[in-house]
């Protein structure tokens, strides 16, 4: 830019600036002749209303009949257009009479938006309404110096009584009146509004303004007291709004010149400043972009799955402040570019159009992120609260919280874009259309997603299963990891299965947790395990194996393998191969297909070291026949005595029970104590050495068993 000006610096006195359209004293007369606006009928007026202006500036432009707003919003142009060319010369300019150059900056942007009042501007949209009939005022205000000074006849503003006589001559009263020969028109019949009695430039004049001006822009301005010739070119040529900035006259004029070249309706400096604050815009936008999306990539989360959960209102929080900058910045460079640098006309409406898109998108996502954030920190509050820091709580919370935070995000955010359609100029009954939109989607096809909806409240508030619960819904079985608005979700041993709410609510649920008492407690969920007994146990056995269950089931070294379990079940059931089973449930503390896995695999291993215990739990000890009858007598009370030497055994009987084809068989009955396989293992391994040394003690043979073979002898075979 400073190269370029460089450059430009000495042809700025052959550039200029376009010049506005110049000033002659009166036109040639041919045919018949204009009449100056000194000696229409309305000019007395119009200098008491320009006197009184001069004196008040807090009264109203618009008034009770169309020569009252017509002549006091061009009185009042008028003045503002001289004051703004004054003020808009040097930085010195206005300090006179004791007032101060901003008091009078300060009056003269009252007076023209008291002028601006007397526009309805109802045709804009209303994002660019101010804008643009600032705009039209000016445009209108060089259109009425043309009309004014360039009419052949008499013009006769109607006052009240002019406007009743002329609509008493009238089959159709009218609120209307129209400058003949012009599209001019004022009238006091306002859209919304049937109590209005003022009279203000029709929203079709305030319109066509621009239109009107480009046909008399290049005609000379007759020379007259009201005449203001350069006001919309220092207006749309000069940065700062309605008068230069002090900054922008303290300038050299050559350099002033060289930023004054026009490019279309605006200059060089105001496009090259625009580019550059809207290229700085772009790339800090990109930037904050960038770190939006980095937070969805899941770097900023820790791997473990209970710390990333407590994360996640952090990560919420953090999506708030990437978001939020975006809404002041997006107003600070539309307002620069709109009151700074004065875009006006296509341009300015491009720019708006834009700006303001890109805010309410900013700020429907930020209120949307902002509800998540408020209810995922609320869910760890009410959690806390609660008196629980349990993460299955806190997803329990989050389950009934965050569908209805993000439901309320999401009507706001709607609401924003509705409000967008509006400012961009949407008819109100277009966008009313619009929100018939989702009427007519779930008449067509959105009844599912509806239903879905009020099956996920209906599971929310009845409670047949929440997160972290074991289940079997609709024939799938797992953890409940997740319940929306439309679906749930349920991990399974092979994958995770999303289920539709509607299914859910009709399926069959079968929960297999339980929720504890007491709220400190954990919720627990149901783990049952069914062993087949393969060898036929005795009585003895069977009993043992109950009761060794039971223990090991309450033992603190085993509830600590489990997760600590809860009300536990043992018993004994027919199996369906025949022979019994053995049927273990218990309340285990566990949440997630791994953990389950690994809680069931214990317990089968630990049934199976109690089924071989328990068969080790009778000892058949056989002796021979050559056994005396005292020897048999005393062989209970040997065997007692060692297993008393262990004292993790205990002697329960000891009983001849059969004569077998080879030996006086014992059968000798235990209990154990252990809480460790290998342990009863290694006590069993002494027990039966201490058996052997004993009975060979008192003399006492275990038999071999012997087998008679008898051979018979064949033709053989060669």
């Amino acid at each position: 830019m400073v190269l370029c000006l460089s450059c430009l610096l000495g042809f700025a006195p052959a550039l200029g600036r376009t010049q506005p359209p110049g000033v002659a004293s009166r036109p040639a007369p041919g045919g018949n002749q204009l009449i100056p606006i000194e000696q229409q009928p309305f000019y007395p007026q119009l200098q008491r209303d320009a006197d009184n202006w001069s004196d008040v500036v807090l009264d109203q432009v618009v008034g009770d009949s169309p020569r009252s707003t017509l002549l006091n919003f061009y009185a009042v142009m008028a003045d503002v257009g001289h004051r703004a060319d004054r003020l808009g010369q040097t930085p010195d300019a206005g300090r006179r009479g004791g007032v101060s150059r901003q008091e009078q900056i300060d009056d003269t942007t009252l007076l023209f938006n008291l002028a601006v009042k007397a526009l309805d501007a109802s045709a804009f949209a209303e994002s660019v309404r101010s804008d643009m009939a600032d705009e039209a005022a000016i445009q209108l205000k060089h259109v009425l110096d043309y009309v004014l000074t360039h009419s052949r006849q008499p013009i006769d503003i109607p006052d009240v009584e002019g406007m009743k006589q002329r609509n008493d001559l009238r089959s159709t009263p009218t609120d209307s009146w129209r400058i003949p020969g012009t599209a001019i028109t004022l009238t006091s019949d306002l859209e919304g509004d049937p109590e209005n009695e003022s009279f203000y430039f029709s929203a079709g004049t305030v319109a066509s303004a621009r239109a009107m001006y480009d046909e008399i822009r290049d005609i000379p301005v007759i020379a007259q007291p009201f005449a203001t010739p350069r006001f919309y070119a220092d207006f749309i040529y000069t940065p700062g709004y309605l008068i230069p900035p002090d900054w922008y006259l303290a300038l050299p004029l050559q350099w002033r010149r060289v930023l004054e070249w026009p490019i279309g309706d605006q200059t060089l400096f105001q496009v090259v400043s625009a580019a550059v604050f809207i290229g700085l815009y772009g790339v800090l936008a990109l930037w904050l972009m960038r770190l939006l999306i980095n937070t969805y990539r899941g770097e900023s989360l820790p791997a473990n799955e209970d710390l990333e959960l407590y994360s996640r209102d952090a990560l919420a929080w953090k999506r708030v402040f990437i978001i939020f900058p975006l809404l002041p910045l997006t107003y600070f460079i539309e307002d620069l570019i709109d009151n700074i640098l004065n875009f006006t006309g296509f341009p300015l409406v491009v720019v708006i159009y834009s700006f303001y898109v890109i805010w309410y998108v900013a700020a429907s996502v930020l209120v949307f992120f902002l509800f998540e954030a408020f209810g995922r920190s609320g869910a760890e509050s009410l959690s806390r609260w609660r008196g629980s820091d349990s993460p299955m709580r806190l997803r329990r919370i989050n389950s009934l919280v965050m569908p209805i935070s993000r439901a309320i995000g999401m009507l706001v955010s709607v609401v924003l874009i509705y409000r967008l359609l509006l400012l961009l100029g949407l008819p109100s009954s277009t966008v009313l259309a619009f929100s018939a939109v989702p009427g007519l989607a779930i008449g067509l096809g959105a009844s599912k997603l509806l239903g879905n909806l009020f099956a996920g409240l209906s599971i929310q508030t009845d409670r047949p299963l929440r997160v972290g619960e074991f289940c079997e819904v609709g024939g799938k079985l797992g953890f409940v990891t997740k319940i929306g608005l439309r679906s749930m979700e349920l991990q399974t041993l092979e994958s995770r299965v999303t289920i539709p709410n509607s299914v859910a609510d009709e399926a069959t649920i079968v929960n297999f947790s339980r929720r504890g008492l007491s709220r400190h407690r954990s919720p627990t969920q149901g783990l049952e395990v069914r062993l087949p007994i393969r060898d036929p146990l005795s009585p003895y056995q069977l009993e043992e194996l109950l009761r060794q269950m039971r223990r090991l089931l309450e033992g603190a070294s085993f509830q600590s393998q489990l997760a600590g379990s809860h009300q536990p079940v043992v018993s004994l059931g027919p199996s369906d191969a025949g022979g019994n089973e053995l049927i273990v449930f218990v309340m285990v503390e566990l949440h997630g297909w791994e953990a389950f896995l690994r809680v069931r695999e214990t317990l089968m291993v630990a049934l199976e070291e109690l089924l071989e215990r328990v068969d080790l739990s009778e000892i058949v000890v056989g002796v021979a026949y050559s056994t005396t009858a005292e020897q048999l007598q005393r062989i209970p009370e040997l065997l007692h005595s060692v297993v008393a030497e262990d004292p993790q055994l205990n002697y329960e009987a000891c009983r001849l029970v059969r004569i077998s084809a080879f030996s006086y068989d014992h059968e000798l009955e235990i209990s154990s104590t252990h809480d460790r396989h290998d342990d009863f293992e290694d006590s069993m391994h002494r027990l039966n050495r201490r058996i052997l040394a004993i009975l060979g003690e008192n003399g006492i043979e275990i038999p071999f068993p012997t087998q008679t073979l008898e051979v018979h002898s064949t033709d053989a075979t060669p």
